[in-house]
């Protein structure tokens, strides 16, 4: 089963206290979707946060991505992902 927007939400200020974070629940977008078939959750997510500073992009998302191991394949199915510094 899918977390719900707001326990995202939840999930990445546990790990990203300091960030501004907007969580938008995609899913109705993959009805039909091998991976919605299983109610597996579509989100993107946007965090601006002074943490990335100086990361490339990839180490950005992979740290987005730690903070919820544990939610993917069978809860979170796909992620979009922006992690941003202030100003940019």
């Amino acid at each position: 089963m899918k977390p719900t927007p707001e326990a995202l939400l939840q999930r990445l200020k546990q790990h990203f206290p300091d960030a501004h974070i907007t969580v938008q629940d995609d899913s109705h977008h993959h009805r039909g979707h091998a991976g919605a078939a299983g109610g597996a959750g579509h989100f993107a997510v946007t965090l601006v946060s002074p943490v990335f500073a100086g990361l490339p992009t990839v180490r950005r998302h992979r740290l987005v991505y730690d903070a919820v191991a544990d939610w993917m394949p069978h809860r979170i199915h796909a992620l979009s992902i922006r992690a941003e510094v202030p100003g940019n």
